[in-house]
């Protein structure tokens, strides 16, 4: 007999996430990377109710994953892996971690990542806040990056931003104390609600003086920036300290 007090079954996400997932055909070679790649690279999950989500409770072990024990670094929205790929490249005694819900972007980073040697990177087809939320531990962070985010600029879709209310409590979980939360955008309002966003939040205090962080040097030039750049969008990095916790 079924009890009336208790509650419906959850079968969707009860808040909107920051990405619409596009489906589409993968190149032969992109089809290849994950039979081929994705034993090493991509970390397999235990899902809740999407295809993109995170079961809570399914946390991994970093130093088990990585097979050391060595600071890491987690970008979230890593598109086609141009940023993480050099970055992994460049800093080898670090780990790298990208989350990313396109299965063709994913694939490209691997195959990316494999001609360069990075063997020190992984990857998770995930929603962001939920791999911080329930696949990291607490304080396993040294390095978040959002660089880019969907702007979702028209004002009906803006609450679907990923750095909005609640977004600097789940990040402040999961990196460490005096781990360092980098954000880029060329959307201006969206430059203006991240840094309000961290300025209301006592977990992170800023790393910069004045109104914006200067460019951080370890992000690779890529097209999408200079395309901003090229149509007049003002470039704005920030740039927040995980302070000590009590």
């Amino acid at each position: 007999m079924t009890n009336p007090a208790a509650p419906e079954p959850r079968t969707f996400r009860e808040k909107p996430v920051s990405f619409v997932r596009r489906s589409g055909r993968m190149s032969e070679a992109q089809d290849r990377a994950w039979s081929e790649l994705a034993p090493h690279y991509v970390i397999d999950v235990q899902r809740d109710l999407a295809a993109t989500s995170i079961l809570p409770g399914s946390s991994i072990d970093p130093a088990a994953v990585w097979g050391r024990e060595a600071p890491l670094i987690v970008e979230i929205g890593s598109g086609q892996g141009h940023a993480i790929v050099h970055a992994a490249t460049s800093r080898p005694h670090d780990d790298f971690l990208a989350i990313e819900v396109f299965r063709a972007g994913l694939a490209r980073t691997m195959l990316d990542a494999d001609r360069a040697g990075a063997r020190n990177l992984r990857l998770v087809e995930a929603n962001a806040p939920e791999v911080l939320q329930h696949l990291l531990p607490a304080a396993s962070v040294d390095e978040l990056w959002v660089f880019f985010p969907d702007p979702w600029h028209k004002k009906k879709h803006t609450k679907r931003r990923l750095v909005a209310e609640g977004f600097a409590e789940i990040a402040a979980t999961a990196l460490r104390d005096g781990g360092i939360l980098r954000l880029a955008t060329d959307w201006e309002d969206y430059a203006l609600q991240m840094r309000a966003v961290l300025a209301a939040a006592p977990e992170f205090e800023p790393t910069f003086e004045g109104d914006w962080a200067p460019r951080f040097e370890g992000r690779v030039l890529t097209a999408f920036e200079r395309k901003g750049a090229r149509v007049g969008r003002d470039i704005r990095d920030l740039s927040y300290r995980r302070v000590a916790r009590s």
